[in-house]
């Protein structure tokens, strides 16, 4: 049984080469800069603290699951130990998937923020003027794909760090031009809830990393506390961030905050540029285990002397059809909220559900009220990712 369960060094290294902290700092910057109130309006705070209280609830599932058997390492070995071969391959598809969504939103960030340092811009490549986003979403890929091709990206990890400072640098450069004296005065938005409440899920989907630094803890059982502590930073961190935003910009909030900020000023440029600085790291994090992934699959048909090859190759193609994509895909919102409702509700609420069911349910290990408690979860779950995903798909639909 611990055989069947444990799998290879290389196949974890695959879904996350680097620690798991980078990560959650990455998220921590870039989930930040998606939120506001102008969704949902005030009243839906309410729905952000219930989000961030089911999310915690789940993250304690992972850590019961993780202790079902102490050869579950990553997220999909807990999705082998419940529900066999088939639950480790779905589960490690629909983070594969969500690595690479999460890759091209990286470009479209990069895309907009370029755009609006550097308005009016026009460069003639092969006879066609290219301009705008699409001209930098090409540049910005240019930048990247040459630090694609490392194997070892552990340094790029601490260019993370910036993301904890760039949200702060976006919100308070409004102060100087807008002040507070456009406060969001909408007080519950109907018709704006599903996107919100989809947006708060995005916020605290880092659950595909837990059983990374699970495993990575020497003292296991301060797991639970650390899920706690990391929650409430996380909580007052977004809360802070959204209510200053709402309060600066209204409803005239954007889903990227840099986009709000006046053109031509010195503290805009700065706010605009340290939010540059970590996607391009960030981008090459999280769309190694694709490329791995590929490379992997691709190696078992070709040479040895031929793997670098290979890593150039897969790394070029991934790189390509991602600046395709997000060339294609118009605002950053759109996608983040197709993120958040179809896979991140997955990963953060569907499968710890399932799985702490599958597992515990035979042993005798879930009480009624728990068990009612997570199906209740399970509905809302549900419920959100049906509703968002069409809500997205609808959104970005529309726009062409």
């Amino acid at each position: 049984m611990e055989q069947q369960l444990l799998l290879p060094t290389d196949m974890e290294q695959q879904l996350f080469p680097t620690d798991g902290v980078s990560f959650c700092i990455t998220g921590a910057s870039f989930r930040r800069s998606c939120l506001n109130f102008s969704n949902g309006g005030w009243l839906s705070l309410a729905l952000f603290a219930m989000v961030g209280a089911i999310c915690f609830y789940t993250g304690n599932l992972i850590d019961r699951c993780m202790c079902a058997d102490r050869c579950v390492r990553s997220y999909p070995d807990i999705g082998y130990l419940a529900f066999g071969a088939y639950g480790w391959t779905t589960i490690g598809l629909v983070m594969y998937v969500e690595l690479y969504l999460v890759a091209i939103s990286f470009l479209i960030l990069e895309g907009d923020n370029l755009d609006k340092l550097l308005p009016s811009t026009v460069v003639e490549i092969l006879g066609y003027q290219v301009h705008g986003k699409q001209l930098f979403v090409l540049a910005t890929a240019a930048v990247i794909l040459p630090m694609t091709w490392l194997k070892n990206l552990s340094m790029l990890t601490y260019v993370s760090v910036v993301g904890l400072i760039s949200g702060a640098d976006g919100v308070w450069a409004g102060v100087p031009d807008k002040g507070f004296h456009m406060a969001g005065n909408n007080l519950l938005n109907l018709s704006g809830l599903p996107t919100a409440l989809t947006l708060y899920f995005v916020c605290f989907a880092g659950h595909g990393v837990f059983p990374t630094v699970y495993s990575s803890m020497k003292s296991k059982k301060d797991f639970p506390k650390v899920l706690l502590i990391s929650s409430v930073l996380c909580s007052l961190n977004y809360a802070v961030t959204v209510v200053l935003r709402y309060l600066i910009y209204g409803e005239d909030v954007q889903s990227q905050v840099t986009q709000n900020l006046p053109t031509g000023k010195l503290y805009t440029r700065f706010a605009i540029l340290t939010t540059l600085i970590t996607p391009l790291a960030n981008y090459t994090l999280v769309i190694q285990p694709v490329t791995t992934a590929i490379e992997e699959k691709l190696s078992a048909t070709t040479d040895v002397e031929n793997n670098w090859l290979t890593r150039v190759l897969t790394s070029i193609a991934v790189v390509i059809s991602t600046v395709v994509l997000a060339c294609t895909v118009p605002f950053f919102g759109y996608l983040m909220l197709f993120i958040g409702s179809s896979l991140n509700v997955t990963v953060a609420v569907l499968v710890p559900c399932l799985s702490y069911l599958k597992i515990y349910m035979s042993r005798g290990g879930v009480g009624c009220f728990e068990r009612t408690m997570i199906v209740g979860i399970l509905v809302i779950g549900v419920c959100v990712n049906v509703v968002g995903t069409y809500t997205s798909l609808h959104q970005i639909i529309g726009t062409f």
